[in-house]
């Protein structure tokens, strides 16, 4: 029997192993390295490590260039959580009713096509759509007497181009989900509803919005962390410009590491967004809690 169970247990352990050892890979030995070489000065040519203590974030909080990267996240964050939950939300609720099923898959993944394309692919395809002289973009706009608009080449519009290709590409994750919730509510809740005779907009924000509440929250968690991590639109779409008018803090990590050779300032950056990472999405909770107690 001891045998039986030290076989059993050897399979388990087998069986999760991989995982562990892709964790350890990818996520606690940079973490680890991270934490190490946020506290040294790194001489990449020589290989020469000098212990300079809190030097690093010293020079990462006097940087403004670093405080803009993090005005630029956390107005992508606020933009595009408002864009991918909330119009995620509002369409979801557009498709939560009873039409002929081929037009309701025709619609379903007509949302979701865009969320298994890559990153990188959408990216090119939009640069070009926001071309200033060869974009389709102000071409139609041109057509109707509208001059071109700088999508990528204008400061005050940058940003704002790069959270539409965000929320285009990201909506129909956040649709699905907030589909799949909605049809779980019960249908005693509905049918009680019906005989009581509240009116859609009733049953919509006393019913409905409250049940699915707890997603409503994951969803917005969700894609603050996203946020926050965001790099590959923005690398491609304006790299960071003009200026640092769309620069994020990830690019600021990439651009510390890699181009200044600053492995140490780099790595204190990172540290800084696991932080800030941390604090907000325990904020979260929190208030998910509050609003789960009182609900």
């Amino acid at each position: 029997m001891a045998t039986l169970k030290a076989r059993e247990a050897r399979a388990g352990f087998l069986f999760v192993a991989p995982a562990y050892v892709l964790y350890l890979i990818f996520l606690a030995i940079p973490l680890v390295a991270s934490f190490g070489l946020s506290v040294f000065e790194v001489d990449r040519i020589r290989m020469d490590f000098e212990y300079v203590g809190l030097e690093n974030f010293d020079w990462i909080f006097t940087d403004p260039r670093f405080w803009t990267t993090f005005r630029n996240t956390f107005y992508f964050i606020s933009m595009s959580v408002i864009g991918n939950v909330g119009l995620g939300l509002v369409l979801a609720f557009a498709l939560n009713r009873v039409l002929p099923t081929p037009i309701l898959y025709v619609l379903r993944l007509s949302y979701f096509l865009p969320v298994l394309v890559s990153l990188a692919f959408v990216s090119f395809i939009w640069k070009f759509l926001f071309s200033t002289d060869l974009g389709a973009i102000n071409y139609y706009l041109r057509q109707v007497g509208i001059g071109n608009v700088g999508w990528l080449t204008d400061s005050s519009v940058a940003m704002f181009s790069v959270i539409i290709i965000d929320v285009w590409k990201n909506v129909g994750f956040f649709i699905i989900i907030f589909l799949a919730a909605l049809q779980g509510i019960p249908r005693s809740l509905m049918e009680a509803a019906s005989i009581d005779g509240a009116s859609s907009w009733v049953v919509a924000t006393r019913i409905k919005i409250p049940y699915i509440a707890p997603v409503i929250l994951f969803c917005a968690t969700y894609a603050t962390i996203g946020g926050l991590q965001v790099f590959d639109s923005i690398r491609i779409l304006t790299n960071g410009g003009p200026g640092d008018a769309t620069r994020s803090v990830v690019m600021y990590m990439v651009s510390e590491a890699f181009s200044a050779g600053q492995l140490g300032t780099a790595s204190a950056a990172a540290l800084t967004l696991l932080v800030v990472i941390s604090i907000v999405v325990a904020i979260q909770m929190i208030i998910a809690r509050w609003f789960l107690g009182e609900r």
